[in-house]
């Protein structure tokens, strides 16, 4: 009797481990999937701060710039060109737009992922440069 009762023990053993094994075996594969899922859609996580970031610095650009916009700041402090606020505006986002656009179409994410992130510096130096001129 009590070699039937190790037994039963043992055999309650094997089929618990066998559970445990079962368990994290399905909760691998579900954890794959999110990785997976996750993986796939990493360029839109990447996109959504920046496109966030480059529409609140052109609506902000769009109030605060003023209506002709110098470019090509001089060593004497005038400009030598001028344009107007909606392509001072617009030219930065389209230019961050073309970014995200090659970021989507290109196998390799990053590349013009990091540009596009440098493409937000370009609202900041037309404002700075037309708000704040040497």
């Amino acid at each position: 009797m009590d070699n039937h009762e190790e037994l039963s023990t043992n055999q309650a053993g094997r089929n618990t481990w066998q559970k445990v094994k079962m368990v994290s075996g399905k909760a691998g594969e579900v954890l794959g999937i999110i990785v997976n899922l996750l993986y796939k859609l990493r360029k839109v996580f990447m996109a959504a701060p920046v496109v966030y970031y480059a529409i609140k610095l052109a609506r902000y650009n769009s109030v605060n710039l003023p209506k002709v916009v110098g470019i090509n700041l001089q060593a004497n402090g005038a400009f030598a060109q001028t344009i107007t606020r909606q392509l001072a505006v617009m030219g930065p986002l389209g230019v961050t737009a073309a970014c995200l656009l090659l970021m989507f179409l290109s196998r390799k994410a990053m590349y013009p992922w990091a540009i596009s992130i440098f493409s937000l510096a370009l609202p900041l130096l037309l404002l700075l440069s037309n708000r704040y001129p040497a």
